[in-house]
Formats: C-alpha cells, structure tokens, sequence
C-alpha cells in the first residue's frame, strides 16, 4: 500500500457498546464523548500504524489495519463484550493523499492534501455511521414488509384480530427504533473536529454524500413513521371491534336479565 494511501474498514454489530465499560478492557485506548480509539502496530517494519475506532451506536471502524489483525482485534473486542452480535453490515473507503485544492471524492476514493488524526476520525465516523444505517435500513424494511402484510389482512378481511397486545410489541419496537436512529446514531451532528477545520468540514461534507447519509436518514424516517401511523389505525381498527364487542355483550346481558325478570313474573 502507498505510504499516501489509507483504507478504511467499518463493520457494525446489533447492540450498542457502552465505552466507559470497554475503556477498562482497553487501557491504551483514548477515550472521547462518542469514540474510543487506540493504535495498532504496523504489519511490517516501516509500515504505517493502524488505528481502531469503536463507537457507542456498536459499529467499529479500522484505518489502516490488514484483515488478519481486523480479526484478532475483534476477538478482543467480542472478549470484552461478549453479547455482541455481527449486524452484517461492513462499509469501505480508500483515501489517497494528494495534492488539491479541496478534498473531493472520485470513483469512490476520497483524495486530500493530507491526513491528520483529527480527519482520520471524522473519515472513520462516517463509514461507521454508513454500515450502521445498513443495519437498521434492513430492520426497518422488515418491520415495513411486516406492517404492508397486516395491512392488506385488513384489506381482504374487512377486520384484524381481537388480540392487541402483538401489534402494542410492534409499535413499541418501531418506536424504540426510531428513538435509537435519532438519539444514538447522530446521523445528522457534525463532528465537533469539523467545527475547526475547514478541510475537515470539507471532508465530510464529501463523504456524507459519498454516503448518501441525509437521504437515507429521511428515508429511515419516513419509513419509520409510516410504519408507526400504519400500526396506529389498525389498532384502532382492533380496539373498535373490541368496543362493538363489548357493547354487544352489554345488551346481551340486559335482555338476559329481562328475561330472568319475565320469567320469574309469570
């Protein structure tokens, strides 16, 4: 690899890693509000040094870091919080160190005039913030695909089921998603090294849009609130059956009672 060219790696896991716990299995790491990050030892003698970037919405990014010591770095990682679980989604950049006037991204290479660790950062943030979106894309495609069948059960029956108590679960999980998108991810913050470093700011300017991350953020969004309005009406649906039903039950009951009466009367 060219002395000018970094590769990023990120991989994101389903749960959500608390740092000030995993910084006491990681001594050597430097800890900050949103990142833990410790270096790793070049491969080969001269080589550059790597990095390690874990985050608390549970995605891990590596700079510079082969495959083989990716892995033994996650072995670390999962022997320290061993309830993680891979989300299956990875995300990759290669950034080249040139001569230019702003940073800019082409076929998929993001070039600068040079790296510092402060940019390192915000390049690992954002293909962080990439593979955790594809996690949670996919989970709320599946919540959605889920919410278009109970839907068109309405459709075709005219009614839902009696019981409530699964679509509560549902909503609560299609609430408790959005609520982590929003307040965990930070999709939108920009990262506090940008607020000083026009380059920087640059950068992930340029990357956001690499990344498309404010469209599929809205996308989340919108799915995400059309699963939750969808769910809304078809417990209404449930909870007005139920109401028909009890008022039915309620007449039943006082002709029942009427009855009783005419026939103790005669």
């Amino acid at each position: 690899m060219p002395s000018g060219t970094h590769v990023f790696y990120a991989l994101a896991f389903v749960e959500n890693i608390p740092l000030k716990e995993l910084a006491q299995d990681f001594p050597e790491a430097r800890r900050k509000a949103h990142e833990l990050s410790y270096a790793v030892p070049a491969a080969e003698p001269g080589g550059a040094e790597g990095r390690v970037f874990v985050y608390p919405f549970g995605a891990v990014a590596f700079r510079d870091v082969p495959a083989p010591r990716r892995e033994a770095e996650l072995a670390r990682l999962r022997a320290a919080r061993t309830v993680l679980t891979d989300a299956g989604a990875t995300e990759e950049m290669t950034v080249r160190e040139d001569e230019c006037e702003q940073p800019d991204v082409a076929q998929g290479v993001l070039i600068l005039d040079r790296m510092t660790p402060d940019r390192a950062s915000v390049v690992a943030l954002t293909i962080a913030q990439s593979a955790a979106m594809e996690y949670y894309e996919r989970i709320v495609e599946e919540m959605s695909l889920r919410t278009d069948r109970i839907v068109q059960g309405l459709e075709a029956r005219g009614t839902v089921s009696l019981r409530t108590r699964p679509l509560h679960r549902f909503i609560g999980t299609a609430t408790a998603t959005r609520n982590e998108v929003i307040n965990i991810l930070h999709l939108l913050d920009k990262p506090d090294e940008a607020w000083d470093d026009p380059g920087m700011d640059r950068i992930y300017d340029e990357l956001k849009a690499e990344f498309d991350l404010v469209d599929r953020y809205g996308a989340l969004e919108a799915k995400l609130r059309s699963v939750q309005e969808s769910l809304g009406l078809v417990l209404d649906v449930a909870r007005d059956r139920r109401l028909v039903l009890l008022e039915v039950t309620v007449i039943l009951l006082i002709l029942f009672e009427l009855v009783l009466a005419l026939a103790r009367v005669l």
